[in-house]
């Protein structure tokens, strides 16, 4: 089979595509693209989620990377995707490989490549490894492998101590519930939070390979515990990470589920403000406009990326934004990696709360105030082949027009995006990461909005 790199690392189902013999070949590639680098060293990271297998997955790629005689720490539990970003800039590594599939249901399991940086490798790097595996080349055996038990958890935490103000959480007495969704933020986010004194409630905090029969996705749909801890215990703050730590999600104190789209803006004028930096803001192609709102009331730059957080990632290195976002519950900020870390927006959620003295949702209305309010949301069609070919069709195709809409300019940045008269936009693009061809659409209005993705649906399959 062809083995291909998405959004975020190669994913597949388990016993299907996902099988020992497909990971050796990709592990092989990994090596022979590192021996090809050599000025990044020899040391090899190697972690796991939470998932059916990972240790078993992880360890046949430690094995191979071993005889092609590379250094292996072998993370020794489930490991959040984010601390092995920072575990291989710690340790000077050349790379880690991740057995993850984030979000995606439990049937799945995947591959993430990160290189020396931290990043999720680029596009130019995958196309690489890509064609070493469909060649079936490989690095020769080497003298000098060796594969060592590594635990990333201290360093890591200690490194989000530097980060985020927990003095003023802790004298705050802030109270919190926190969902780990079965996945690898448990023994993290939590630990840290009473490392400092306070109350926190975990929910699903144990292994379960099926996380309780769906996705691990931190999505309004999947927090109801949570919501429900939140509320009758009049807690601070819901706080809620995906499988593999990279993605959050977030429940108010009245209830309500803060969409990542408003998070990512409300963090970014969070972050101007208290720590005064004059960076710009990133954020992707199918991601809310109101952070370009931000940007414009606080006199900063802003840098739109296609969807995939490697592209904030490089800005991230470079040292341009302060923080650089994603609808899809991403985020980083100056400073820390060029990495997803859902723990870090979680506390940088907290941290927002104690020192404004506000909850979100007040945070967020003084943000309207200042900014507007935009509405935003996205809708999932299954990828089946017509659609695979009328997605193709209609990419190409330059429409003057979409439910009755004028089309004011069409960014083809990834996927195709329309912008209407009055700023409105719909983008679609096939997702990196599921079989579906995702439909996005922001307008001024809720009503437009439902109009905008209905539009959409229909000019697609048309």
């Amino acid at each position: 089979m062809k083995i291909k790199f998405g959004t975020s690392g190669w994913r597949a189902i388990i016993a299907e595509d996902f099988t020992f013999a497909n990971v050796e070949r990709v592990a092989k590639a990994v090596c022979g693209y590192l021996k090809d680098h050599p000025e990044h060293g020899n040391t090899l990271i190697i972690g796991n989620d939470t998932r059916f297998m990972g240790e078993k997955f992880g360890s046949v790629a430690a094995d191979i990377a071993r005889a092609k005689g590379f250094r292996v720490l072998h993370c020794d539990h489930p490991v959040p995707t984010p601390t092995i970003s920072h575990a291989i800039r710690n340790m000077k590594a050349a790379g880690a490989l991740n057995f993850t599939a984030s979000h995606n249901p439990p049937e799945y399991q995947g591959i993430k490549f990160s290189t020396f940086d931290g990043a999720p490798a680029l596009p130019e790097v995958t196309k690489l490894i890509e064609a070493a595996i469909e060649n079936n080349q490989e690095p020769a055996d080497a003298d000098g492998g060796s594969i060592e038990a590594f635990d990333p958890k201290d360093a890591y935490l200690g490194d989000l101590k530097s980060k985020v103000n927990f003095e003023a959480i802790a004298a705050s007495k802030c109270k919190f519930a926190y969902d780990c969704l079965y996945g690898t933020g448990r023994g993290y986010l939590d630990k840290i939070l009473r490392d400092h004194g306070l109350e926190v409630e975990t929910i699903h905090d144990w292994r379960d390979v099926t996380f309780g029969g769906r996705s691990p996705e931190p999505g309004e749909d999947h927090l109801d515990e949570l919501r429900d801890a939140v509320t009758t215990k009049g807690l601070t703050l819901g706080l809620a990470t995906d499988g593999d730590g990279d993605r959050f999600g977030i429940i108010d104190s009245d209830g309500t589920f803060i969409e990542p789209n408003r998070l990512v803006a409300l963090l970014a004028d969070y972050l101007a403000e208290s720590r005064g930096w004059t960076l710009g803001l990133a954020r992707s192609v199918a991601t809310s406009n109101l952070i370009d709102r931000v940007a414009k009331d606080r006199g900063l730059e802003l840098f739109e990326t296609p969807v995939g957080f490697k592209f904030i990632g490089e800005l991230i290195n470079r040292d341009e934004i302060i923080l650089g976002g994603e609808e899809s519950a991403g985020l980083s900020i100056r400073g820390h990696y060029p990495e997803k870390d859902g723990l870090i927006a979680c506390l940088l959620a907290a941290e927002s709360v104690a020192v404004r003295s506000q909850t979100i949702g007040e945070q967020l209305e003084d943000l309207y105030k200042r900014v507007g309010k935009l509405e935003s949301k996205r809708i999932g069609v299954k990828l089946t082949d017509d659609v695979a070919a009328k997605l193709r069709e209609k990419l190409a195709q330059e429409p003057s027009e979409i439910g009755g809409r004028r089309i004011e300019n069409i960014n083809r940045l990834d996927g195709v995006k329309f912008i209407f008269d009055g700023g409105s936009w719909m983008l679609m693009r096939p997702s990196g990461t599921e079989p579906m061809v995702r439909i996005y659409a922001e307008s001024e209005s809720a009503t437009e909005l439902e109009e905008l993705l209905e539009a959409g649906k229909s000019y697609l399959l048309a």
